[in-house]
């Protein structure tokens, strides 16, 4: 199962070094044991939310699966860990995730029609979806069909200051 895990830097989660590859455990209990993941990348933001201090992988969940009701999260026996994604490639996979489970509990990190970045990004959801920023920071935009409620639209940029600038407010054009 493709999923999501952050680490600090050098594949470190709670003092354990994970390698590129297979990792194994014996045991999978999302309260107490295994190696955590999520299947919304958005959820890794409330374990690890410092971006700077962090670091987003895509991995493959196997083994002994057990999830809880919190948020998305796994615990399994087997994690591959398979590609590290730059905060523009996990936020596009946040997006991505959105849109194909449209009708799923929101991550709270996920503000409706209008955002300021904060924590050098804004993840927006509306029908006609705005988002501001400073230098740096990543604006993800998802536009709302206003009747299914589906995505029908997705949008990632970063301020760079120069097509993108700070202080201004963008949308899906």
């Amino acid at each position: 199962m493709l999923a999501y895990k952050a680490f600090q830097p050098g594949l470190v989660c709670l003092g354990f070094r994970f390698v590129m590859g297979l990792n194994e455990t014996e045991k999978a209990n999302c309260a107490q044991n295994g190696f955590h993941c999520a299947a919304n990348p958005l959820d890794c933001l409330t374990y690890y939310p410092d971006m700077k201090k962090s670091e987003y992988y895509l991995v493959d969940a196997g083994g002994d699966l057990d999830e809880d009701a919190v948020d998305s999260k796994i615990s399994c026996t087997k994690l591959t860990v398979l590609q590290k994604l730059d905060h523009k490639d996990f936020f596009l996979h946040a997006l991505a995730y959105m849109a194909d489970h449209p009708k799923r509990v929101w991550n709270r990190h996920v503000c409706r029609d209008s955002a300021h970045a904060a924590s050098g990004f804004a993840i927006v959801r509306g029908v006609d979806p705005l988002a501001i920023g400073q230098l740096g920071d990543i604006l993800a935009l998802a536009k709302e069909d206003s009747t299914a409620g589906v995505i029908s639209q997705i949008a990632l940029t970063q301020v760079d200051g120069e097509k993108i600038l700070p202080g201004r407010w963008y949308d899906m054009a």
